[in-house]
């Protein structure tokens, strides 16, 4: 499946997207050898933090230390090493010209074969649909000749997939891809239970995982498929075979 030489890099919205929607396929590439870089472009704070918002007296600076905790377990739990915190505002989030550029300097830094990140539909969320436009621009950006970054030479064009969004229905998502995260289910189930500020959403991705298994052997036959993430792909599947 992967080995030393394959590089994902995964862009989140929010605190917790990353390990609803692509925890066990994370930790799946990590047990495979590949380096798996995460960038968590927010805390949350003002849109995904509404059980903790709850408490008496509650502070944004409290709230965000109480998510970094949430998060810095789940990173634990998932074998995530190479993370970055951008701290930016949620709820809307907006992307300065000095974002893009430390995107792109990011694509190119990681050199990705794989970016995952939002899909470019939410019906709940305009922050996920931002990023998905964000993360493919600076995409562009990053395989450009012409945009001249001084120790960042130009990256080779990455496959690119969009998390399943939450309400996937209303929000008419197609799964492209569907990836069996059986032998990660058990470290994506602990993870998610580390976000307490989101708990809400918890059985909702456990139960979304298991639905997603049946799918996959229905899918392929495989019988041994128990647990699974899909996700859009913005580009087609090129190859000199079906696979």
């Amino acid at each position: 499946m992967s080995d030393s030489n394959v590089n994902v890099l995964v862009v989140s919205a929010h605190a917790a997207d990353f390990v609803w929607r692509a925890g066990g396929t994370m930790a799946k590439y990590i047990k495979k050898g590949a380096n798996v870089s995460l960038v968590i472009l927010s805390y949350g704070v003002r849109g995904e933090s509404n059980d903790l918002w709850k408490e008496d007296g509650q502070t944004a600076e409290n709230v965000k230390k109480h998510r970094a905790g949430e998060v810095d377990k789940a990173l634990d739990i998932l074998g995530i090493k190479q993370v970055e915190f951008w701290d930016l505002d949620d709820y809307n989030m907006e992307f300065s010209a000095d974002c893009m550029e430390r995107m792109v300097k990011k694509i190119r830094e990681v050199k990705p074969q794989h970016i995952i990140t939002h899909g470019p539909k939410d019906a709940f969320n305009p922050d996920h649909e931002r990023v998905a436009k964000f993360v493919w621009e600076a995409s562009v950006l990053s395989i450009s000749n012409g945009v001249k970054l001084k120790g960042y030479p130009t990256a080779k064009q990455a496959r690119i997939f969009g998390f399943e969004p939450h309400q996937t229905e209303v929000s008419g998502f197609n799964p492209d891809v569907i990836i069996d995260i059986t032998e990660t289910y058990p470290q994506k189930e602990a993870a998610m239970k580390c976000f307490a500020a989101q708990k809400h959403l918890i059985e909702y991705y456990m139960d979304r995982a298991k639905m997603r298994g049946n799918h996959a052997r229905r899918c392929s036959g495989n019988s041994e498929y128990k647990y699974a993430e899909t996700f859009s792909r913005l580009y087609p599947y090129v190859g000199d075979a079906l696979v």
